[in-house]
């Protein structure tokens, strides 16, 4: 009888065991952007699916764009830290200065390649940043297809050009190029940007040609400055897609390994090329609305692109000043961008 009850105990437990390991998790998915975005529709939408393929159906994606949890852009990461949002997307950079290792990619001319980028940032990040993600499980970063200049009261065809002007500025880094180019620079989320220059409160915003379509920039700009074929991009910004630690550990195994199949180098490449492939429709947004183009000669852009010196001079003496060897991160960053 002893022996039975037992048996019947260890049969209970498997069942229950075996139960646990089939139900279905949701995972709330949160980020900044509306539903026609590329982030949404093209990246988050389409790694949901893929996770939710390969784990047979038992992991699965509640998004939420939009900040429709709540909250400001700013506060993503850190909703992924205290579990308010089970995974979320955003730009650590809209926290000035917290992330100060991962700004290397921000620097100006630093990034050619979106796609070839992105597999180096997640290379650099997980070996040299790993302290600034403390509290959460990095699934991928990224970059997107580069900032281009769009404003809307006159065209800039020179550095003279910028005087007066007030210019949205996505990062520190990029904060640093305006103003060195001499407009006024006005750091803000990409969401507030698209109404503060319908409203008048900046003259012209960095943005890359891929958002212009989500958010309507060809309405509120009429001039857009691109610089000549072949040359880097002006600024890029960092996006991590993280998750909630605790999260990530209550899943059984083999859920974990499906996450793990969609993180990393090889996830990090693929969301870098989706972004830069939508350039291309973006800048024809732009163009259907009969807006003025112009391409910098290669003389005016060594004179923008010089300017690009002081910035990581500077970042080299304050990752110094902050205990690290800024010289060798500058350089494995320059590295990962080839």
């Amino acid at each position: 009888m002893a022996i039975r009850m037992t048996r019947q105990l260890v049969l209970a437990a498997l069942l229950v065991a075996g139960g646990a390991g089939a139900q279905t998790v949701t995972l709330k998915v949160h980020h900044f952007l509306p539903p026609g975005s590329t982030a949404h529709a093209k990246f988050i939408v389409p790694w949901c699916d893929k996770v939710a393929k390969e784990s047979a159906g038992r992991l699965k994606c509640q998004i939420y764009p939009s900040m429709q949890l709540g909250g400001t852009p700013q506060q993503l990461f850190d909703q992924a830290k205290d579990g308010v949002a089970d995974i979320i997307w955003t730009v650590p950079g809209y926290q000035a200065g917290r992330f100060p290792v991962s700004e290397a990619f921000e620097l100006p001319f630093m990034v050619n390649d979106s796609e070839r980028a992105s597999r180096g940032l997640w290379y650099y990040a997980t070996k040299n940043a790993t302290a600034e993600y403390k509290g959460v499980r990095p699934l991928l970063f990224h970059l997107h297809d580069g900032s281009q200049l769009h404003t809307s009261r006159r065209q800039v065809r020179q550095l003279e050009d910028f005087r007066g002007l007030k210019i949205r500025a996505p990062t520190r880094q990029g904060t640093k190029m305006v103003s060195l180019m001499g407009a006024t620079p006005v750091p803000m989320p990409l969401p507030q940007a698209a109404e503060a220059l319908s409203k008048g409160v900046i003259d012209g915003a960095l943005i890359p040609w891929e958002v212009m379509p989500t958010l309507k920039f060809e309405e509120v700009t009429k001039f857009h400055t691109e610089l000549p074929a072949g040359a880097p991009q002006m600024l890029n910004t960092v996006f991590i897609l993280a998750m909630n630690p605790s999260r990530y550990d209550s899943l059984p195994a083999d859920l974990k390994k499906v996450i793990d199949a969609n993180s990393g180098p090889l996830a990090s490449a693929w969301v870098g090329k989706v972004f830069a492939e939508d350039a291309a429709p973006g800048r024809r947004a732009a163009e259907l609305r009969k807006n003025t183009f112009y391409t910098l000669p290669d003389t005016e852009f060594r004179r923008w692109q010089a300017l690009s010196i002081r910035i990581e001079e500077e970042w080299v003496k304050d990752m110094v000043a902050k205990g690290f060897d800024g010289k060798r991160l500058l350089g494995e960053a320059k590295e990962a961008c080839r």
